[in-house]
């Protein structure tokens, strides 16, 4: 087993600034690698306030505001528009970065972009549902047009 901070939220194991143990191949090959936690130590230690303020200052702290953030979320029809090749097909694919952007440009909630959880990447135009981890008790979903830009 093997000690870690976590510095990003992962689902189903914590959130960020949490000191977890998970097995070595869990933490060797997925999390340090992408970035998701650092390996423990005294001196990490010291991180671990740095990265809980960090996220007591961009958190939702009840769970009525959290309802109120997912209410905002789920009445938006958020609107991108893409560049788009002859066979309806989009150049790369839609970006956590761009849909948060969008989302604010709709008038809706700043969200945090590591709470956006896109399942397969959008890589086409249409209507697409993305999940946004409002609080770790509520998800709301967001309606996504992706539309061809002109």
């Amino acid at each position: 087993m093997m000690k870690l901070i976590l510095t990003h939220e992962v689902t189903g194991l914590g959130a960020p600034g949490d000191v977890v143990e998970v097995k070595d191949g869990y933490g060797r090959n997925y999390l340090v690698p992408r970035g998701l936690g650092i390996k423990w130590t005294k001196g990490g230690e010291k991180q671990i306030d740095s990265i809980r303020k960090a996220r007591d200052l961009r958190s939702i702290h009840d769970l009525d505001h959290a309802v109120a953030v997912k209410g905002q979320l789920e009445a938006l029809t958020v609107r991108l528009s893409e560049r788009v090749g002859s066979s309806g097909r989009l150049f790369g694919a839609v970006t956590v970065s761009e849909i948060v952007d969008a989302v604010k440009a709709a008038g809706g909630p700043d969200i945090d972009k590591r709470r956006v959880e896109i399942g397969n990447p959008i890589k086409s135009v249409g209507t697409h549902q993305v999940s946004v981890r409002v609080h770790p008790e509520v998800s709301a979903t967001l309606t996504l047009e992706v539309a061809e830009s002109v």
